[in-house]
């Protein structure tokens, strides 16, 4: 098994990445999804987090009213990090179980948004960064998911810089471009990804 990192900043296409190395036949570990599973109504998951936060953050139909959660934790380090506590070794665990059941030939892409900040990297046989400028990210935030300037701003701010994701970058993805400029460069990343992993059964 070849174990990858696949991250990003906020706006710079790793879920086009991701989608593309899917079609490949890459298995992906969506960080982001799983963490949205494990906090579903039903789950000591969620139970954890309504110990912790109170009833307010439950929507009237009994599932995680997530802005209202964000709005607590994101003006309160301590509570960011509490929160964290409770979801991230539900994602670890969550994350081991769809990687055991890839096989041992697979090539597992784990789709992870703050690999950097939290210092993943080293849990990967190597680490792919979607890299864009922080004006073309910007301009995706404003135009393609309708966020405001500052929002968008302070969103990028609350992440790595880029130069500390390209620190842990094994491989680098140019997506300063549209997509047709990006699929060539998923596609010479996956030639890359299978040599590895035939290399290793070797």
């Amino acid at each position: 098994m070849l174990k990858v990192g696949l991250t990003g900043g906020i706006g710079a296409g790793k879920s086009a990445v991701s989608r593309l190395l899917a079609g490949y036949g890459a298995v992906i570990v969506d960080a982001d999804r799983i963490a949205r599973e494990v906090v579903e109504p039903g789950t000591p998951g969620l139970a954890a987090v309504v110990d912790v936060f109170g009833e307010s953050v439950l929507s009237p139909d009994g599932t995680l009213d997530r802005p209202k959660l964000g709005s607590i934790v994101f003006a309160d380090r301590e509570r960011l990090a509490t929160l964290n506590s409770i979801v991230h070794p539900l994602v670890g665990a969550r994350s081991a179980e769809l990687e055991a059941a890839a096989g041992p030939d697979a090539i597992v892409v784990h789709d992870v948004p703050l690999l950097t900040e939290n210092g993943l990297a080293p849990l990967y046989d190597l680490v792919v960064v979607v890299d864009a400028a922080p004006e073309t990210r910007l301009a995706r935030l404003t135009s393609l998911r309708g966020m405001a300037e500052d929002e968008a701003r302070a969103r990028m701010a609350a992440q790595a810089t880029r130069e500390q994701r390209l620190a842990v970058a094994t491989l680098v993805i140019d997506n300063d471009g549209p997509l047709a400029a990006l699929e060539p460069q998923v596609r010479e990343v996956w030639k890359e990804l299978t040599a590895r992993a035939a290399a290793r059964r070797a």
